[in-house]
């Protein structure tokens, strides 16, 4: 019986912690708006364009050795990302429900 009442305690404490997780969803993270402006910067300034020129050109040299086309579109497609990706992602992160 005392197993019982330890685990239905337990179940309870349980079931408010994670009931008052949303409640305070929007409220923290204000931490990491240093790293994230730091990241997002990176991303959107001259290290995020370098990283895309690179997936292109990585691409189109490795479909020059092996004579075909499909390595340079999949850096065309990571240069794609590269430069519409922070974007996207900040617009679904900060979209409003």
């Amino acid at each position: 019986m005392k197993l019982v009442q330890k685990l239905m305690n337990r179940a309870g404490v349980a079931s408010v912690s994670l009931l008052a997780a949303p409640a305070f969803a929007g409220t923290t993270g204000t931490e990491f708006t240093g790293l994230y402006n730091l990241v997002k910067g990176w991303s959107e300034g001259y290290l995020g364009r370098t990283l895309a020129i690179a997936a292109f050109l990585v691409g189109a040299i490795v479909g020059f050795a092996k004579s075909t086309a499909m390595p340079a579109l999949v850096g065309i497609i990571f240069a794609v990302l590269f430069a519409i990706g922070p974007g996207i992602i900040d617009g679904i992160a900060s979209a409003l429900i």
